[in-house]
């Protein structure tokens, strides 16, 4: 896989370019600051890129910014934005913003390089990957839906799973039902929770946000270190 890598702390940088490159990735750029970045992003056609959300000259929203213009003017360009803690409207902003696979980790994640590797092709194969602290502060701020009461018995259960991240295929696997039968329960599920259809592609996650709330919030994803939804 060809990674483009923008961090301003050199450390980390230098880390993660050692990182990707010994599990077998190409970095084909590093750089401390967003200036050019797009442009490499033009000529390189990167397979996934990694941006900090603070980078330099103001160290506020830059790197969220870049992030949200690659999505918008790369749509099929998967993105990994990595914080030092969570913002939440930066994570809100990705999640009902234009573009494909994503990921929103926090930087502690990366210390487990198997995880973290594990979640970089997780993202890069099309799976939307939350921080699970990135998901308790978005169920927080949501309160309690009463829109999960309009679900059947089964569609509880397919939801269930499809907040564990599994695809139609993976879900119809595990349940014993065809596919054609877990797309009309999802179809199900998107209409009563009044989910609908828009650009951003990402009914799934909010699906699986309302499904956490509804089980226990926050508590619901200590099963895993990255909470993983496939668009």
């Amino acid at each position: 896989m060809r990674i483009l890598i923008c961090e301003d702390s050199v450390l980390l940088r230098e880390g993660l370019v050692r990182l990707l490159e010994h599990s077998g990735h190409e970095v084909v750029g590093a750089f401390a600051d967003t200036v050019g970045v797009a442009e490499a992003v033009e000529q390189d056609r990167p397979d996934l890129c990694i941006l900090d959300v603070r980078m330099p000259p103001t160290f506020t929203d830059e790197g969220i910014r870049l992030a949200l213009e690659l999505r918008a003017r790369h749509p099929q360009l998967p993105v990994l934005v990595l914080s030092q803690y969570v913002e939440e409207r930066y994570a809100s902003e990705l999640i009902s913003g234009q573009g494909g696979a994503f990921g929103y980790l926090l930087k502690d994640r990366v210390a487990d390089v198997a995880e973290f590797v594990e979640a970089v092709d997780r993202i890069a194969s099309g799976a939307t990957v939350l921080d699970p602290e990135v998901v308790a502060q978005l169920l927080t701020r949501r309160g309690k839906d009463t829109k999960m009461e309009r679900l059947t018995a089964r569609e509880r259960t397919v939801l269930a799973v499809l907040a564990e991240g599994r695809s139609n295929q993976a879900i119809a696997a595990q349940l014993f039902v065809s596919e054609a039968s877990v797309e009309k329960h999802i179809t199900a599920i998107f209409q009563k929770l009044e989910l609908d259809q828009d650009e951003s592609g990402n009914r799934r996650v909010l699906a699986a946000i309302a499904h956490l709330q509804s089980t226990g919030g926050p508590g619901a994803t200590t099963h895993t270190q990255q909470t993983g939804f496939t668009s």
